[in-house]
């Protein structure tokens, strides 16, 4: 296989030699994208295709968007983004009446380029209307097996680490993971409406040894114990489903009616990578707008810029029924299917990194 170096010495994909190598990836792609496919056709989903230019690129604070300028017929301009996600125009399809739903979005996130990220990568959504999101890890297995067997593997394997895709998932909770992996008491820093306390985290990390900046948030605290210590123990052997984000975490996704500290939001890992990201969908407006407006905030803090809120999104929550979804990164599925080692040999026509 071909093992590429730095941007400046690397042979273009198109070289003949470089499609060469990565030609068995590509055709592994396109096998497990029509099964997956003609798994959804077959259980009654409608495909459908959104498009990528929105007024509102999403409003996750960690998410950074391309922006474009769209003209009117008479020359005004006004601002446009590429998606991050269909999730706001599927969610108005789930509105406009649809009820079983899925696509394979072309997506686009800045400030993401490495083994596992591309500025442009395809997006695996599905959404369900009526059911609890516990069905949805049902699916997430099923789509799993369904690769393997597309791509002719028994198992996943990345840098080291290999799963058996036809084994039933481990579910863990994030206060359990915390506990296991970390030794830190996760909800006791969460209080009984959702609010986050920073400086009972912080204890509990000092006790556990885990450094942090003095002016790290309660989500700053939250991501370091979950990235050093959670994350590298999940997806080994068999997928894991980690579930109960806290509230705070979880910005699109329900309360749950168990503990409203946490919310009905679940992520899927295989072999130490995160492929799915699923909740119960929030239809409250009022609450979305509230959490959109702090990601704002937070987002501007940090990174000095902010999006603007998608009004017709949120009215669109006013009238959308109880709903279900899962985004899954389509191309780091195909990558575990079928061993490649980065995500720019499962695409056709990876973008070009800039010169630097």
């Amino acid at each position: 296989m071909h093992r590429a170096g730095s941007t400046s010495n690397r042979s273009p994909w198109w070289e003949p030699q470089v499609h060469a190598d990565r030609r068995p990836f590509l055709l592994g792609r396109n096998r497990v994208l029509s099964r997956l496919r003609r798994h959804f056709e077959d259980g009654g989903f409608l495909e459908v295709d959104p498009a990528a230019l929105q007024v509102s690129p999403g409003n996750e604070m960690h998410l950074h968007a391309f922006a474009t300028e769209a003209l009117t017929t008479d020359g005004q301009p006004t601002s446009l983004f590429l998606h991050t996600s269909p999730e706001f125009a599927c969610k108005k399809l789930l509105a406009a009446g649809e009820t079983q739903i899925f696509s394979f979005a072309h997506v686009y996130r800045n400030r993401e380029r490495g083994p596992l990220h591309h500025p442009e990568f395809t997006m695996l959504e599905w959404y369900r209307v009526g059911v609890p999101y516990e069905v949805l890890m049902t699916d997430c297995a099923e789509i799993l097996a369904l690769a393997a067997e597309a791509a002719g593997t028994r198992q996943f394997t990345y840098r080291g680490i290999s799963i058996d895709p036809f084994a039933e998932t481990e579910r863990v909770t994030l206060a359990d993971a915390f506990d296991r992996f970390a030794n830190i008491d996760l909800l006791s820093s969460v209080a009984h409406d959702g609010e986050t306390d920073r400086e009972a985290l912080a204890v509990e990390l000092k006790r556990t040894g885990i450094r942090f900046a003095q002016d790290d948030t309660w989500a700053d605290l939250f991501s370091r114990v979950l990235v050093e210590k959670v994350e590298p123990q999940l997806g080994k052997d068999r997928a894991t489903i980690l579930c109960e984000y806290p509230v705070s975490e979880a910005a699109l996704a329900r309360p749950s009616s168990r503990d409203a500290r946490v919310a009905d939001r679940f992520e899927l890992y295989a072999c130490g990578v995160e492929l799915a990201n699923a909740f119960a969908e929030l239809t409250d407006a009022a609450e979305q707008r509230r959490r959109f407006e702090h990601e704002m905030t937070e987002k501007a803090r940090i990174y000095g810029s902010a999006y603007p809120i998608d009004e017709d999104f949120l009215q669109a929550l006013n009238v959308m029924p109880e709903a279900s979804g899962a985004a899954l990164g389509f191309d780091r599925l195909v990558m575990l299917a079928t061993g490649a080692a980065r995500i720019d040999q499962v695409m056709w026509a990876p973008v070009v990194e800039p010169a630097t």
